[in-house]
């Protein structure tokens, strides 16, 4: 009987080098052609493997993979996953948490640099014909000394506070795994509040779960230091984004980059598209050619691995072991 796997979906132009690794192992792929739960169920109902980038893999899509032994992430977050499902029914769930280590940082240390530059308003506004327009009088802060506050201090926090110390920023960290008070290489580990209070730039790293879900609202907001910046790389969701376009438009926040918005695509009439000086990104922090070879590549190596009765590398769900269809 032949070996299946199902890709969801994918954002990069081909799946040869996923196909290659997984074809050298006997595995067939099956492309789904568009992402509802309908056709995902179905299509699930004969494969043993599960591979997904942005599609919702739902209960009743596992419930239907009845031969399924692992869900494989392209990717770091798994919140669109039913976990505790697939751990119910002894399908593996794997993801792939540091690919696109340095595209992301340099993702949010870029948006960070523009934003505090303002390079978009100010080209914009000589593109409008304002060259002698241009007011400087908007908080532009110094790099060297300034504070860059990083929620979330994991593999990703960590690569940006290295890459910031090289600007000669100060590095404060915050991760509810952490202890307050601790210091890891060269950040000071703080309390979320101490954190806000006082960042000149603040980066969101953290995955989107109940306790993220809007971490950063207007009560958040307002402790931050007037001016300062905001960057979130890591999931939509994690920012009430009405209160950041009112903070922005009060000028108490002085800039936001973001690559995640919830919902995607954003609300064309949304008011975080009105204000002067914000970054929105579709999603692509993780991008470079490099980055997406090793993502598909190290996904489908996932898959081989569960299919030959092997532990993964990067397993999510730990309780499933000892009760895998796998057998591992």
């Amino acid at each position: 009987m032949t070996t299946k796997v199902l890709i969801t979906d994918y954002v990069w132009p081909s799946t040869d080098p996923e196909r290659a690794v997984l074809e050298a192992a006997g595995i067939e792929l099956v492309i789904a052609s568009d992402t509802s739960e309908s056709t995902l169920a179905e299509l699930s109902k004969d494969v043993d493997a599960i591979m997904f980038c942005f599609a919702q893999v739902t209960a009743k899509v596992l419930e239907s993979a009845t031969n399924c032994k692992i869900a494989a992430r392209y990717g770091i977050g798994v919140d669109n996953v039913d976990i505790a499902k697939a751990t119910e029914l002894g399908i593996v769930v794997t993801n792939v948490p540091d690919y696109c280590m340095d595209e992301v940082t340099d993702h949010a240390l870029g948006m960070i640099l523009a934003l505090n530059r303002r390079l978009v308003p100010h080209t914009n506004a000589v593109v409008g014909g304002g060259w002698n327009d241009v007011a400087l009088n908007q908080p532009m802060h110094r790099t060297r000394g300034a504070t860059l506050g990083i929620v979330g201090y994991g593999r990703i926090g960590r690569s940006l506070a290295a890459k910031a110390v090289g600007f000669g920023m100060n590095i404060l960290a915050y991760d509810p795994l952490i202890e307050i008070g601790s210091e890891i290489d060269d950040a000071s580990v703080v309390s979320l509040d101490e954190l806000l209070a006082k960042s000149d730039f603040v980066s969101l790293h953290v995955p989107l779960i109940p306790s993220t879900q809007n971490m950063i609202s207007a009560p958040q907001l307002a402790k931050m230091k007037p001016g300062s910046i905001i960057v979130n790389c890591a999931r939509g969701g994690l920012i009430d984004e009405d209160a950041l376009a009112g903070s922005i438009a009060s000028g108490h926040t002085a800039g936001a980059g973001l690559d995640v918005v919830e919902p995607t695509p954003p609300d064309p009439a949304s008011a975080l598209l009105q204000q002067e000086n914000v970054i929105i990104t579709p999603h692509t922090a993780f991008f470079s050619q490099a980055s997406t070879l090793e993502l598909e590549q190290r996904t489908a190596q996932e898959v081989v691995r569960v299919l030959n009765g092997d532990k993964p590398e990067n397993l999510i769900n730990p309780d499933v072991l000892g009760k895998a269809r796998s057998g591992i």
